[in-house]
């Protein structure tokens, strides 16, 4: 009996440790992105090297992807401190991609964005640990979502339709609202069922890795949200 409680409590220790170190770097990752953003945003000749040429902003872009790709889908195969760098990276990426947000939207209105998007996110992930339904069965559909909102928003960058683009931005809110949570309860069991011993570089990358997602969810509900309620600067 001692033995198994003896186990338990080490087995709560680990998990708080691998969660709190995924949300640390999540938040480290969102706090670099937006001193990024914001430094670019008041820097005349930063925003003309970003926006006023478009090869650099495309650039940036497929940098921005073969990043996330590549922590994704070859993270087991690199070192943990080349997966941290790389999370870093492109978190300073996106910041600068996303500086475009000081220049469009009121800073009060991103401002209140920010805090309801936190609120929703958090009210999302603590419901995505500890309902005790098994959300696995919401990963296909909320792919299906999101492949939906992908092809809708480029069809729509011919078309140009403000009522299509609100539709959208809905429908995507509901989607990464149910990622968020899909996510958590994914880090959740990746958390409980890693090995007691399993090497520290390793749990280093997982908490990348889980940061990474939990990144993207906040940030793409963050970007639906200001599209929603953010209000112009003109």
């Amino acid at each position: 009996m001692q033995t198994d409680t003896v186990i338990k409590q080490r087995t709560e220790v680990l998990v708080n440790s691998f969660v709190r170190s995924v949300y640390n770097w999540m938040c480290i990752g969102l706090a670099l992105t937006g001193f990024i953003a914001y430094y670019v945003s008041s820097s005349e000749a930063m925003v003309r090297l970003v926006f006023g040429n478009s090869f650099v902003f495309l650039l940036l872009i497929l940098a921005e992807l073969a990043l996330v790709f590549s922590i994704s889908g070859m993270v087991n195969r690199m070192s943990a401190g080349t997966s941290t760098a790389l999370f870093v990276l492109y978190s300073a990426l996106n910041g600068v991609t996303l500086s475009f947000i000081f220049l469009a939207y009121a800073r009060a209105s991103i401002a209140s964005t920010f805090f309801i998007c936190s609120a929703t996110f958090l009210g999302c992930s603590i419901y995505g640990w500890t309902t005790k339904r098994d959300l696995t069965s919401w990963g296909g559909f909320l792919m299906m979502g999101l492949i939906g909102i992908i092809i809708a928003s480029l069809v729509n960058m011919f078309f140009r339709s403000s009522s299509v683009s609100m539709i959208v931005s809905y429908i995507g809110v509901l989607v990464f609202v149910g990622l968020s949570a899909y996510d958590t309860q994914k880090l959740k069991n990746m958390a409980l069922t890693q090995p007691a011993d399993l090497d520290g570089a390793v749990i280093r990358k997982g908490a990348i890795l889980g940061a990474l997602s939990l990144y993207l969810d906040f940030i793409n509900l963050f970007l639906l949200l200001l599209r929603i309620f953010g209000q112009s600067r003109d």
